[in-house]
């Protein structure tokens, strides 16, 4: 078989179940290009400043709303952790899921309670979030810091 047992050129992981795969096997799938990558590091860019309207008219064209980078981070999560209530709101109404984790298991509402965002918890839960999704959940991280309102809020949810 050529090429066995030699190093690959560049590895694809297309299916996070399945082992790498060399690049060289895969032509149809193209790496992406920069100006693409540069795109997507400034939509990642508006969710963390809050930027919604410019961040909705980028959803409403077809980027799309769960959109995630390397670590996982959704744009709902950049949003939720950097204070964005407006931004989670218009992600939400656009179709993004309130409770996709990341690579770690994070979701947006366990990163909200960690900060101690009270107007993105609230987004979050008008959004149908799940207070007990993740790991840590939500919940386990409002029990962690004792902020008992929120154990009781997400208890009633």
């Amino acid at each position: 078989m050529p090429g066995r047992g030699r190093a690959c050129d560049a590895v694809l992981v297309t299916d996070p179940t399945r082992r790498p795969e060399c690049a060289r096997h895969h032509e149809q799938e193209s790496v992406p290009d920069p100006e693409l990558l540069q795109l997507a590091a400034k939509i990642f860019n508006l969710a963390r400043q809050g930027a919604t309207g410019t961040l909705a008219a980028y959803v409403d064209a077809g980027v799309p709303a769960n959109l995630s980078n390397d670590k996982g981070d959704t744009l709902v999560m950049l949003a939720a952790y950097h204070g964005h209530s407006q931004t989670v709101t218009a992600l939400l109404e656009r179709g993004a899921d309130p409770d996709r984790p990341n690579d770690r298991g994070q979701t947006p509402l366990a990163g909200a309670v960690f900060k101690g965002e009270q107007a993105v918890v609230e987004a979050l839960l008008d959004g149908d979030a799940n207070p007990t999704a993740g790991t840590p959940s939500a919940v386990d991280t409002a029990r962690m810091f004792g902020l008992n309102d929120l154990v009781t809020l997400f208890e009633g949810h």
